[in-house]
């Protein structure tokens, strides 16, 4: 039996504005799986769920980092999810995202210190979670949560990660002012367009010319305004809603944005999923070709 060291595939290059897709909206549960979905899809770029053992584990456990390193894929960075989230409406998620509910904030630091070194196991310096819902400038609720992000930050600035907080829960507007508040230069944003409509938290072109020198990444999804006050909007594949998204890449372009542009969906059966991830692929293919 021969006892060589296994030898880690190097990942292709990321090229500017690359086309990618996000591990949890194919509903994998290995590396394997993964790889096989990427290679069906023609793609190498994911953006990985970290697989905290709480919360959307990986098969490999403690062994992701080196599987996926050795896969062959590029990955654009991590992804944290808290444990107890509840997106059955926007109220509930309100209770319990992020770092928006008080009691909570101790354990989920340390998820997040957990997720920082994984991300930094994986040889990546970029980790995406939801903040929770930023308090209102005038809200005497704003500053604890501001000094728990304050904290998050200085964690991940420790091991040289960068935080990008999700888009959605609030306007662009709230979010521009909390950045500049916290004036932390590793805390940026991972932006969602769909999420400011699923939301119903303003136009996300508008979002994307006030947040660009901020963006650190982005998941390319596509929805409708809800039709009744205080419920979700609908997400729909991508050309299939509101947000524009051939205008979209084009205005993330014009504030300097190079990064990946990662397909997320969350609705649907795997299969189902897969389908809409491979419209939506061509679908930014046509965009990008036909982008002035």
């Amino acid at each position: 039996m021969s006892t060589r060291p296994e030898v880690s595939t190097p990942a292709p290059a990321l090229e500017p504005l690359a086309l990618g897709v996000c591990s949890w909206s194919l509903q994998v549960k290995s590396v394997a799986e993964l790889k096989n979905f990427l290679d069906e899809l023609g793609i190498h770029v994911v953006q990985i769920a970290c697989g905290d053992p709480h919360h959307a584990s990986w098969d490999e456990g403690d062994d992701l980092p080196r599987a996926a390193r050795a896969a062959g894929f590029t990955m654009t960075g991590a992804m944290l999810g808290f444990p107890g989230e509840d997106y059955t409406t926007p109220q509930t998620i309100q209770k319990t995202g992020g770092f928006g509910d008080p009691a909570l904030r101790p354990e989920r630091l340390q998820r997040l210190a957990w997720g920082i070194n994984r991300t930094v196991a994986l040889g990546l310096s970029d980790l995406t979670l939801h903040a929770g819902f930023l308090p209102q400038v005038d809200s005497p609720e704003r500053s604890s949560l501001l000094d728990t992000l304050a904290q998050a930050a200085d964690l991940a600035r420790a091991q040289g990660v960068t935080l990008a907080f999700e888009t959605g829960q609030e306007t662009a507007e709230l979010l521009r002012r909390t950045l500049d508040d916290l004036k932390s230069p590793n805390l940026k944003v991972n932006f969602d367009p769909a999420n400011m409509l699923l939301y119903d938290m303003g136009d996300p072109i508008e979002a994307v010319e006030l947040l660009g020198t901020d963006i650190r990444s982005v998941h390319v999804k596509d929805a409708r305004r809800p039709k009744v006050a205080g419920s979700w909007g609908e997400e729909v594949p991508l050309g299939q809603g509101e947000v524009d998204i051939k205008r979209f890449v084009q205005t993330l372009k014009s504030v300097g944005y190079t990064g990946s542009l990662v397909v997320e969906r969350e609705v649907g059966d795997q299969q189902g999923r897969l389908r809409d991830v491979a419209h939506g692929l061509a679908f930014l293919r046509d965009c990008l070709a036909n982008a002035s």
